[in-house]
């Protein structure tokens, strides 16, 4: 997993409450538990304006250029700004697989789904809360939005915001490690139990 340290973007503003991880990933492009591959099906409902499957050629599909990252502004932006419960709906870990292979780093938004909320620090995506005045300024803001994970700050039009991080979930985005990583660290002690395990019970 890629670590998390600061992050300076553009973001892109989705101007929405209640957005569900259909509407993230919709569940005909649920066939595959491959982490990558989602991203050009992020919010496939809103971004082009066909029915899409697997399989499709989304190059030549007809985009809705009325959607946020349809427009050219908002091209290589890696922030998402959204509105309250974001990520609600199933439970499906294929949302921030979504958001993360198209590239977004961060999602800021006044309030999240918990098993939403969860599945982001698993995958590398830093989940923000921010009240819904702090919002408002990020919405209107036209310039890079700054995020230090460390300091836990948002920094846009020179206005600094904090946030509050669960300290365990900082220090494994800060280092990069999943629960993957997190258990290969202790990859020495893990093949020393199995050597004396099968010593110990050497018929298994």
């Amino acid at each position: 997993m890629e670590k998390f340290t600061t992050l300076s973007s553009i973001a892109a503003p989705l101007d929405r409450a209640n957005i569900d991880t259909d509407a993230i990933i919709p569940k005909q492009f649920l066939k595959s538990i491959k982490r990558s591959g989602f991203g050009p099906n992020l919010f496939d409902e809103w971004r082009y304006l066909d029915h899409g499957e697997v399989g499709m050629d989304n190059s030549k599909r007809p985009l809705n250029t009325d959607f946020v990252l349809n427009k050219p502004k908002y091209k290589g932006a890696q922030i998402l700004l959204a509105r309250d419960n974001f990520g609600c709906g199933s439970s499906r870990e294929h949302a921030p697989w979504a958001l993360e292979d198209y590239g977004f780093r961060a999602i800021i938004a006044p309030s999240f789904a918990d098993i939403f909320y969860n599945n982001c620090f698993k995958n590398g995506l830093l989940p923000i809360v921010l009240d819904n005045k702090v919002m408002d300024i990020l919405f209107a803001t036209e310039t890079e939005i700054n995020i230090d994970l460390e300091d836990q700050t948002v920094t846009a039009n020179d206005n600094t915001h904090s946030f509050e991080v669960d300290p365990e979930r900082k220090r494994r985005l800060l280092n990069g490690l999943d629960e993957i990583g997190l258990t290969l660290k202790y990859e020495d002690d893990i093949k020393l139990f199995e050597e004396k395990y099968y010593k110990k019970y050497s018929w298994l």
